[in-house]
């Protein structure tokens, strides 16, 4: 190919702006591998990666996008071939690496999953990075105490956005029978339901953080917001409870006491999914290709390249519901 379609960021005038540019391949970063992008994914951190001081990009003009499914057109990495199907998330795809929101990207090839047997492309930008996240939040969980057989109470924070979304349907698949969904729109309670929450909670209902400890309202929390809504759930988290926690949307700060931590032993499980070991991917990736496989009913919007900012728009204003991935 000569040229093709990418979305390229760039920062004029102390002013960032984005849009469809036709590039080569001597815009893209260095690496062992180059794929033929099918999908990518458009996550909370793609949006961010457009505004000013978003603070996911640092040097323009670049590239955003932190996920992609596609196939090898070519490989000096001799662990892969041509013609084999892949997915990429995370690493510095999209920041300070070339990333998916083209119709090429070349990557090192320590950054590749291969594609799992029972996942598409397409199924693989369902879940993307979100999905993923989601896994490795359910993951955690498990790994601290939560179980089917227990008939925990689990609260999932940010219900009806991509993360959020996932995983009250993966709950929902594995088991899990008291699954609250918290919402914040009338509209996004039914999208919840439908995912297979049990309960809808309202954020105006989780009252204000006025005391150390409060009542012992749910298990487990899946919390994909942070800020002020995480700060008020930790004194609600009942006794050897959980909360996972790998989202900024409400804000980086937290504010707690020691006391959840000393009197109730609750855990807080931080959740990364960018630098997740290679070595670690691969079985998170078959779990979603197998028994957490939720992609056919999964709320999905599929859009082209030139769509893709009204979609960074409705994420921007809170107005973004499940998963939308780009096809090329």
């Amino acid at each position: 190919m000569n040229t093709f379609k990418a979305i390229i960021v760039k920062e004029e005038q102390d002013q960032v702006i984005y849009g469809i540019e036709e590039v080569n391949l001597d815009t893209l970063s260095t690496g062992e591998v180059l794929i033929k992008v099918a999908y990518s994914s458009v996550n909370y951190k793609d949006m961010l990666a457009v505004q000013k001081n978003g603070g996911v990009i640092r040097n323009y003009p670049m590239i955003p996008g932190i996920d992609l499914s596609g196939t090898i057109v070519h490989t000096t990495d001799t662990r892969y071939k041509e013609g084999q199907k892949v997915i990429v998330t995370g690493f510095a795809m999209g920041m300070s690496h070339t990333g998916g929101f083209a119709e090429y990207a070349r990557v090192p090839a320590d950054w590749i999953v291969p594609l799992p047997m029972n996942l598409s492309l397409k199924d693989a930008m369902v879940f993307g990075t979100a999905g993923f996240t989601a896994a490795l939040s359910i993951q955690a969980l498990e790994a601290n105490g939560m179980k089917v057989n227990n008939n925990p109470r689990i609260l999932v924070t940010g219900s009806t956005g991509g993360v959020g979304s996932i995983a009250v349907q993966i709950l929902s698949k594995i088991g899990y029978k008291n699954i609250f969904a918290l919402v914040r729109k009338k509209h996004q309670a039914e999208v919840a339901k439908s995912l297979g929450a049990t309960n809808v909670i309202y954020a105006s209902e989780l009252g204000e953080q006025n005391k150390p400890l409060n009542k012992q309202n749910y298990d487990f929390v899946l919390d994909t917001v942070g800020g002020e809504i995480a700060s008020v759930l930790i004194p609600q988290i009942s006794y050897g409870g959980s909360m996972s926690m790998c989202g900024n949307a409400g804000g980086i700060k937290l504010v707690s006491t020691v006391l959840p931590f000393i009197l109730r032993g609750i855990n807080l499980l931080g959740i990364d999914s960018v630098n997740v070991p290679i070595n670690n991917r691969g079985s998170i990736w078959e779990k979603l290709a197998d028994e957490w496989n939720i992609s056919q009913t999964t709320l999905i919007n599929e859009i082209s390249l030139d769509e893709l900012p009204h979609t960074i728009e409705s994420i921007k204003n809170g107005q973004h519901l499940g998963r939308t991935i780009i096809k090329y």
